[in-house]
């Protein structure tokens, strides 16, 4: 990774002296590079990082983890729970210039339902239609009760689109991206940086208070730490645990973190294509054997330094939707090697590919020696970030190492996962009764009806186990003390508006 440019003392003086005033600059060190920037056909939680000062939803997420208004500024669900009615904020300008009215939110989410590459589709899969009912009014139709479909609204199904660019550009529309949000694209250098800058015409404008944004993807904790201290960047996302006392320590940073609603996972490649023929992805005897070979605990010990919380499910023990009569199973090798002896084997060989983050790699590492005492032989595979993503999509890999990054709704952390058409569902797991089970719960607005159905799912993951849950991280960060009035937010998105610079 090649250290970030600065300019010297002696140049900023000449520059100072030259112009009356100088424009702030916040440079952001992301932990990977994001995919591409169409809220439309993404995945990645770095995307989500950018979008957030790019492009705004329909609604937002409060600090209280609560859904307050952002482009709708009012809703309202009819009885029986089957249409929803959104009055749309006046005055708001795409970065194009166009104005964002309701025809404008009812394109964005035909293109999410439609678009041959779009990944909402199945997060927007109750909708039968969407049509304006007025200048600023938006009704959706649902086919069924549909719960979840605000939690959707406040994450990349519900951010919005213009129109002329969307449809200009269609699946490359990640090439330009035009949306509502508080900063407009600039530029995308892959696995370089991404660069914004100040919409003058947002409807907000005045809470911005920075002139551009540029995020810049170091996988490397150590060098994105060092480039912090040396000036070069202003905020560091997801620094290594084993950093933080030093971060908490330097008089020149501040440090801050939150547990976030996601989860660390392994997917196993089940039905994704000719790499899916393989003894891992056809014998769940073998997963349950690979699960009760790693130590979550110790995981949290030695890579978080006690920061993370062991997990083996969806959601954290925390979670009022955690399935308490299946606890986080305690490591157990003899119970792995029976497994495996049942399953006909006493060694398999694993192909594990990993992002190539300093924390992923470390944590991989412990997980290879863990479940070699098992009799599992596993070969890392480290890639980048963006790379891994694809190779899951394309049925490429056997075991693949991804986090996500959670929804307030249980919905967001597993219908799209594991339903049979799910929009990110690459392990292609197909269960009639867990599809029956996750789509029952959408449609219940009975908080214990939905806990009965997802527990009832969850034991049946539990057993075939195409996804192997291992915890929940933290986010970490490291803050220059030139940064002013920035928090970290509890779903990991880093929101830059009231956000200032020395």
């Amino acid at each position: 990774m090649k250290k970030i440019q600065t300019l010297t003392a002696a140049l900023l003086a000449s520059v100072f002296l030259a112009s009356p005033a100088l424009s702030s600059e916040l440079r952001i060190g992301l932990n990977d590079d994001a995919d591409v920037l169409d809220p439309a056909q993404s995945r990645t939680f770095v995307g989500r990082i950018v979008y957030t000062a790019m492009c705004d939803k329909l609604v937002d997420i409060s600090q209280d983890m609560k859904i307050v208004p952002q482009l709708a500024t009012e809703w309202a669900w009819s009885e029986g729970g089957k249409v929803l009615t959104m009055k749309i904020r006046d005055g708001v300008k795409f970065h194009d210039g166009e104005t964002l009215d309701a025809a404008a939110v009812v394109a964005t989410i035909e293109r999410n339902m439609t678009l041959p590459e779009s990944r909402r589709k199945s997060e927007l899969s109750s909708v039968e239609k969407v049509e304006a009912t007025g200048p600023l009014e938006v009704k959706f139709t649902l086919k069924t009760p549909d719960v979840t479909l605000l939690a959707q609204l406040s994450d990349r199904a519900g951010m919005i689109v213009a129109p002329k660019a969307a449809k200009e550009l269609g699946a490359n529309f990640g090439s330009k991206p035009v949306c509502a949000g508080p900063f407009k694209f600039v530029e995308r250098i892959q696995q370089d940086r991404i660069v914004l800058e100040k919409f003058a015409d947002y409807w907000d404008k005045d809470r911005i208070l920075v002139d551009k944004v540029v995020y810049l993807p170091i996988p490397d904790t150590t060098v994105k730490l060092a480039n912090l201290r040396a000036g070069d960047l202003d905020i560091a996302e997801r620094i290594s645990a084993s950093d933080a006392e030093s971060v908490k320590n330097d008089p020149k940073l501040n440090y801050a973190d939150v547990i976030g609603p996601g989860y660390m996972a392994m997917y196993v490649n089940i039905n994704n294509g000719a790499r899916a023929d393989n003894p891992l992805g056809k014998d769940k005897r073998l997963r349950q054997a690979f699960s009760y070979a790693i130590d979550r605990e110790a995981i949290g010990q030695i890579v978080f330094e006690g920061t993370s919380k062991a997990g083996n499910q969806a959601y954290p023990p925390t979670s009022p939707w955690f399935n308490q009569n299946l606890p986080v199973p305690p490591r157990d090798i003899d119970k792995a090697k029976q497994l495996m002896k049942e399953a006909g084997y006493e060694t398999l060989d694993v192909e594990l590919q990993h992002a190539n983050n300093t924390t992923q790699t470390q944590m991989m590492q412990v997980i290879q020696s863990m479940v070699a005492e098992a009799g599992f032989n596993v070969t890392l595979k480290a890639t980048e970030f963006a790379t891994l993503l694809s190779e899951q999509t394309a049925g490429n890999y056997q075991l693949s190492r991804s986090d996500w990054s959670g929804r307030i709704d249980p919905d967001g952390n597993l219908h799209q996962f594991v339903t049979c058409k799910g929009g990110i569902n690459d392990v292609k797991y197909c269960n009639a009764e867990v599809d029956k089970l996750l789509n029952e719960a959408r449609a219940s607005t009975d908080d214990a009806v939905r806990k009965e159905k997802y527990d009832a799912a969850s034991v049946i993951l539990n057993d075939d186990m195409p996804i192997i849950y291992l915890g929940h991280q933290p986010y970490a960060y490291a803050i220059s003390k030139k940064v002013k009035d920035w928090e970290p937010s509890p779903d990991g998105m880093i929101r830059l508006l009231g956000v200032s610079k020395d």
